[in-house]
């Protein structure tokens, strides 16, 4: 048996490595992670109890962040109102667009594609049912320039979903907006009853309704 202990003959124990550093993160990123944190907190506040009643100390609490931190990244809280709607604007826009070509599959017919990209909108309410509320609830009301923002948001869906759908004279020209500000109005209706979770049960019904012109002008 090899001798042990301290004044054994046999090998020294072998000297471990030192463990390497961690690897520090890029500024950048730690940057763009704190304004994230920054503007999550900011949804969840005003989800809970409005914009008008969320203050800086507690935006800064929630997200975890020195208050000088955040008026390194943003003028304010209305610049995070605004850049966290402008961020969630983007990524529904995405989701919508992808859900209305189908993915792989690009040979759906018109009805297929609205229904996709409706999908896509009613998945994004149900998973992010804070961002939502903020976008489509508060945005209404906060200040003039998240109105205006909302307004833009809402053309740029219209435009979307006129795209989307097939020529028909027999309809009014506003027949996209008319579709749209209806399907927002009923989302509208669930994000208030604090029932955003359950927004993607509405996709017969709103299916239906977006199509029902088409099918019975036919």
């Amino acid at each position: 048996m090899p001798p042990s202990g301290k004044g054994g003959t046999g090998e020294q124990t072998a000297k471990r490595p030192a463990a390497s550093a961690r690897p520090a993160l890029p500024r950048e990123f730690i940057a763009l992670h704190k304004q994230r944190r920054i503007m999550d907190a900011l949804a969840e506040l005003t989800a809970e109890q409005g914009y008008e009643a969320t203050k800086i100390s507690d935006i800064v609490k929630r997200a975890g962040v020195a208050r000088k931190t955040l008026y390194d990244n943003f003028e304010g809280k209305e610049e995070v109102f605004l850049a966290a709607f402008d961020s969630a604007r983007d990524e529904l826009m995405r989701r919508v667009e992808e859900g209305a070509d189908g993915g792989d599959d690009a040979d759906g017919g018109w009805q297929d594609r609205l229904e996709g990209g409706l999908a896509a909108f009613l998945g994004f309410v149900a998973e992010q049912p804070t961002v939502a509320r903020m976008c489509m609830i508060e945005a209404l009301s906060a200040t003039p320039a998240t109105t205006k923002r909302y307004e833009d948001a809402v053309d740029a869906f219209v435009e979307l979903t006129r795209k989307a759908l097939p020529d028909d004279d027999r309809l009014p020209g506003t027949i996209a907006e008319t579709l749209v500000g209806g399907v927002i109005w009923i989302v509208y209706q669930q994000l208030r009853r604090g029932e955003a979770e359950r927004a993607e049960d509405l996709l017969p019904e709103l299916s239906e309704f977006m199509t029902a012109p088409y099918l019975t002008s036919a």
